[in-house]
């Protein structure tokens, strides 16, 4: 698989439970499911893959950073998957959908092929995005991705504790959108090294889609995905990565909607 490794992180654990839903379901107890299926699945694809926890253990920001990077080095084929449950908090009911947020140093290609693979598994989604620091905006603001050297993180938020609709999804549906994740991540890495996948939005082809849908989702044309791939056809493989436009879906920045908050998840 090229030079993929990947490290699985449980968030939360232990002491700290993370977000909890009104019925009880404690963040920690959904991620570490999450993280060791997942941890399961990379393994009989061939993935060389570390888990960061494997119990209902405390872990300190420190140690986890530690861990992520003893697993295979400060390299930049690392793939560092946070798994998390997001939570709107009292004063934005009703939030629902995933979000994959990733650092300042990497560009959007990996958390939009998880996102896009999070939807056509049948969950809701929501955006991709980058957070900053606010004192020192040149830095990421969470620390998973400040202080994981070179490596590729991701934060995965599979939906809302705080939604009995999304908390009933993922509790149902966890196994079908980390088989999601995991594909995403090998069809993501198959171009070559991680390190190599150009820069800019990407768009993983997936059964059914066809330049004129994908060109409708992005908002331009047919024409515009041909030039832009160098393109003499109009035919699609599953797997291909496609270039779309830079200044539509899928940029770096991030539009606050209603539901949002300013603290999400406990990740910092």
């Amino acid at each position: 698989m090229n030079n993929l490794q990947v490290v699985v992180d449980a968030g939360h654990g232990g002491s700290d439970p993370g977000a909890v839903s009104s019925s009880g379901v404690q963040e920690k107890d959904l991620t570490l499911k999450i993280a060791q299926y997942m941890y399961q699945q990379f393994q009989n694809k061939g993935v060389p893959v570390t888990l960061v926890r494997s119990t209902d253990e405390t872990v300190s920001p420190t140690e986890r950073v530690r861990r992520i990077l003893a697993a295979y080095g400060d390299n930049p084929n690392v793939i560092v998957i946070s798994n998390h449950i997001n939570a709107a908090g009292s004063g934005y009911k009703g939030a629902e959908g995933a979000e994959v947020i990733y650092a300042l140093r990497n560009n959007s290609n990996l958390a939009n092929n998880i996102l896009n693979a999070l939807g056509d598994a049948g969950q809701k989604v929501r955006d991709v995005y980058q957070r900053r620091l606010p004192r020192d905006t040149s830095k990421d603001y969470y620390f998973i991705h400040r202080n994981t050297g070179k490596t590729q993180p991701v934060i995965v938020e599979y939906g809302f504790i705080d939604s009995p609709e999304d908390l009933s999804r993922i509790q149902n549906n966890y196994k079908k959108y980390v088989d999601a994740v995991v594909d995403a991540v090998i069809q993501t890495a198959k171009g070559g090294t991680i390190a190599a996948i150009p820069s800019g939005n990407t768009y993983l082809v997936k059964s059914g889609d066809s330049l004129w849908n994908i060109a409708n989702k992005y908002g331009t044309t047919v024409n515009t995905l041909k030039t832009l791939n160098g393109l003499t056809s109009n035919t699609l493989q599953i797997g291909q990565i496609l270039k779309v436009p830079t200044n539509v879906n899928g940029g770096n920045q991030y539009t606050v909607k209603s539901g949002d908050r300013i603290f999400m998840g406990n990740n910092e």
